[in-house]
């Protein structure tokens, strides 16, 4: 049954609104631009909308600062007359748009995307222009909310990096002492659910992290790309990280560490390291103190993977400042820690109020004007 149009709006062919740009990029196009990227193909413009057609997903929908250079993988995507070119792009962000990209792939080796095919859909979109830069004004303020948070948040990273050294990298205190961690935290490695339980529709409300929910540029981890049920949980005896417990990835990215914004399980390869009540040491000092520490006597390269071996997780050292330097240190930290994992917050639920208006603008339910 198809759905209404809304007074006001008519339905095109996506054929009929955007088109690929295929601009083929020139040895002058890459010194002007200086790069020496060997696989670029096409040359993008300012403000061009682009997408990846590997993997196809919202945030692979991005509207260009600049001009740039591009393989075959990603379109370069431009409106026609009849559709405002923000509009296009939160038409092209929609869920039921990375839908059809998802069921238009092909190719058994790299599956892309077919254009073809999706330029084919049809789309209800409001005739007059006014409209459609009235629902893009809603939607945009709200991601550049969004995007002054991260920044805001990127900037405090940098300040908590700085304060580390400050105290004790630049400014060594002389009453110190090094311990294995083991003597200051409980190391509970993770394991890995068969592959059903991530398949499985309906139930996964457990997080489970994995190192690709590390970011070297985020303290937290807020939420994570995989889930699983509780019955899994329960089944396989997993150990749930409370919130603001360190997570330390030991596999694949040795080395990388976070915080938990909330609790979850982890998957092989990552450790939770729950502080001790023995010591005055604070989960944001470990955390700093592993960002910054340099595991390169630690690893072990294998023909598969690359590691700090598990069972000498427990042995690596970890200086302990005196608690007088520590409680200076955790009086001026803790209160940015506190407001990066407010703005995370903050983040989630401008996140979830733009994903809810956005089908609803983009289809007419909600009208602006």
């Amino acid at each position: 049954m198809s759905r209404k149009v809304p007074d006001g709006w008519t339905t095109y062919k996506l054929e009929d609104l955007a088109y690929l740009v295929k601009d083929r990029c020139k040895k002058e196009d890459k010194n002007k631009l200086k790069t020496d990227m060997v696989s670029a193909e096409f040359i993008f413009r300012k403000g061009d909308i682009l997408f990846k057609r590997i993997g196809p997903k919202k945030q692979g929908v991005i509207i260009s600062k600049s001009d740039g250079l591009c393989t075959n993988d990603t379109w370069i995507i431009r409106s026609k007359d009849k559709i405002n070119q923000d509009f296009l792009f939160y038409l092209l962000k929609s869920k039921r748009f990375i839908n059809l990209c998802i069921s238009s792939i092909t190719g058994a080796v790299i599956p892309r995307a077919d254009w073809y095919f999706i330029s084919k859909s049809t789309w209800a979109i409001p005739v007059n222009k006014n409209e459609q830069q009235a629902i893009v004004s809603i939607l945009s303020c709200i991601d550049d909310k969004i995007i002054l948070l991260y920044k805001e948040n990127e900037t405090l990273t940098k300040i908590l990096d700085t304060c580390y050294k400050l105290y004790f990298t630049a400014k060594q205190t002389e009453k110190k002492q090094t311990v294995p961690l083991s003597d200051i935290a409980e190391i509970i490695t993770g394991k890995t659910a068969p592959i059903e339980e991530y398949n499985k529709k309906e139930g996964k409300t457990v997080k489970i992290a994995s190192v690709r929910d590390f970011d070297y540029s985020k303290i937290y981890i807020t939420d994570t790309k995989e889930h699983i049920t509780q019955e899994a949980v329960d089944k396989m005896h997993y150990t749930i990280a409370p919130a603001n417990t360190v997570l330390f990835v030991y596999e694949m990215s040795p080395g990388k560490v976070a915080l938990t914004d909330c609790p979850m399980v982890t998957k092989s390869a990552i450790a939770q390291l729950r502080i001790k009540d023995n010591t005055y040491i604070n989960p944001e000092y470990l955390y700093l103190y592993l960002k910054n520490l340099n595991y390169d006597a630690l690893i072990v390269s294998h023909t598969i993977v690359t590691a700090i071996n598990k069972s000498k997780i427990g042995d690596i050292p970890i200086v302990i400042p005196d608690k007088e330097t520590m409680d200076k240190f955790t009086e001026q930290v803790v209160p940015l820690f506190t407001k990066v994992k407010t703005n995370n917050y903050a983040i989630q639920t401008l996140e979830r109020l733009r994903d809810a208006l956005l089908p609803a603008l983009m289809s007419g339910k909600i009208r602006v004007v």
